[in-house]
């Protein structure tokens, strides 16, 4: 547990009181991480990555340095070679398989590059996913969806299949899908690579905002310094 820091005030009438200040709350602690793609090539040695509660953090560097990687690991979907992962002090690496994926449904939300939206289920239907996997009611969990894709402009593409779907449609499905069960962390991977300028404005503000209004922290992979500049600050990712 974290110290707290004494102060002490004393007031004009002579009374003196002693209170305790708390450190911020660390939702996310990576410490001495390493991470090795092959015997003689590291993508990050000793890496340190601290995250507050409600914190806002923009991860850049330059292709190839491991950005993608490093979420994947901070997430428990990859294993670091070395160095450990803490989410509010527990170790990932100690939690059962079973907690991890628990804590994956219920507090983490993602936006991967990829999508990885199901090909089987329509856009809804995709966004629902997290909330019925956490045992929400099946009629709370689609009007939290719909509200999210309304908000995205995807009001009248509830019932088309990720096929159907252009690029940045898709990607809207995903940032939808990472915040509908109210996560306490987001991990986002280029969020609006693949949206128009406006689009993706409007995309980042529905993040941002809906991050801070739930103190959910932010860790977003963005190559755009504008987009990294609305948040509270930047880790750059060096090879």
């Amino acid at each position: 547990m974290n110290s707290g820091v004494l102060k002490k005030h004393i007031f004009s009438f002579g009374v003196t009181v002693i209170f305790m200040i708390l450190p911020p709350s660390h939702i996310l602690q990576a410490e001495n991480l390493s991470k090795r793609v092959s015997s003689d090539r590291w993508l990050f040695r000793h890496l340190n990555l601290s995250l507050v509660t409600g914190e806002q953090l923009a991860l850049q560097g330059a292709s190839g340095v491991g950005k993608s990687t490093l979420l994947n690991l901070l997430a428990g979907l990859e294993e670091p070679d070395s160095g450990r992962i803490l989410y509010y002090a527990q170790d990932l690496a100690l939690m059962s398989e079973p907690d991890r994926l628990a804590l994956r449904r219920t507090a983490f939300g993602f936006v991967f590059q990829a999508f990885h939206l199901m090909p089987h289920l329509n856009a809804l239907q995709n966004v629902m996913v997290p909330c019925l996997l956490a045992g929400m009611p099946v009629n709370q969990a689609a009007e939290q969806a719909s509200h999210l894709l309304d908000l995205l402009g995807l009001s009248q593409s509830f019932e088309a299949f990720p096929s159907t779907l252009s690029g940045g449609e898709q990607q809207r499905v995903s940032l939808a899908r990472a915040l509908v069960h109210k996560p306490t962390l987001v991990l986002a991977d280029e969020p609006t690579g693949n949206l128009d300028p406006k689009t993706a404005t409007q995309a980042l503000d529905l993040l941002c905002n809906t991050c801070r209004s739930q103190n959910a922290a932010l860790l977003m992979v963005t190559h755009s310094a504008d987009a990294a500049a609305r948040l509270d600050r930047t880790f750059v990712l060096t090879g």
